[in-house]
């Protein structure tokens, strides 16, 4: 983490988890364990149905409420996807776009990846722009070629100006949900090599000032030696967020 130049965020992605009624207890107690512990940013995502209690939990502390995804249009024939105009009426601030199980599984490529964070951005969202390497690419010794090619393409056409609310998230495909995790070295050696594509596009103070969080299994076991790297400003948590415990150590490792 470099806190002088950028800001630390800790991102919860509950994935197709928690009924309303689960996710009232889930946010207020995590909000109950991270209260005052301001030396980052607190994140919530949370399925579509639990937004509205996820906000209604979350009011008056220092967690933030994010969606899973949105789409790219502003409204239309696209039955049961969600525009970003109807997020930020229901009270969200952050959304996850492109999660690898996003790619995988319902089709996303880095043309449509790109249109939802424009659409997201120009709604006043702040995006979780995940990006990453499937196993064999890293077996090929192409991670550096995918990241860098994927980070171009993501975020074609963004101005500088909206850099501001951009927070790459670089998720090794290989290391979600699989119990296996980048080593601190794997992890801080492709996050830098996002930030010298940032650079390379924006310029180094952008590049210097933008979050780039670690996502693939961090865990409250393993955050404090992800987080001491200096280029991983944070982690979009999976399972981990599930539990309220184990989410507030990792937003402990922090706190540094």
């Amino acid at each position: 983490m470099n806190k002088a130049t950028r800001k630390t965020i800790i991102a919860g992605n509950w994935k197709m988890n928690m009924t309303p009624s689960e996710a009232a207890v889930a946010v207020k107690e995590t909000a109950e364990l991270v209260k005052g512990k301001n030396g980052c940013e607190v994140v919530l995502c949370v399925p579509y149905v639990d937004i509205a209690t996820a906000v209604a939990a979350a009011a008056g502390t220092n967690v933030k409420i994010g969606a899973e995804n949105v789409h790219f249009e502003a409204k239309g024939a696209y039955t049961g996807e969600i525009s970003a105009s109807m997020l930020t009426e229901c009270g969200v601030e952050y959304v996850i776009v492109g999660h690898s199980e996003r790619r995988q599984y319902f089709g996303e490529t880095d043309k449509t990846v790109n249109l939802r964070t424009k659409a997201a951005l120009n709604a006043g969202l702040k995006v979780i722009l995940c990006l990453g390497e499937v196993l064999e690419e890293r077996q090929a010794g192409i991670t550096e070629e995918i990241v860098s090619m994927q980070t171009k393409l993501d975020l074609a056409g963004i101005p500088a100006e909206q850099m501001k609310n951009v927070i790459i998230a670089y998720e090794p495909v290989w290391a979600i949900g699989t119990g296996l995790t980048a080593t601190p070295e794997q992890a801080e050696e492709v996050c830098a090599i996002i930030r010298g594509v940032i650079a390379k596009l924006y310029g180094e103070e952008i590049a210097e000032a933008t979050t780039i969080q670690y996502g693939g299994s961090m865990n409250d076991a393993n955050a404090a030696e992800l987080l001491a790297k200096k280029n991983v400003d944070g982690g979009l948590i999976g399972g981990a967020s599930l539990v309220p415990a184990k989410f507030a150590k990792i937003v402990d490792a922090a706190q540094a």
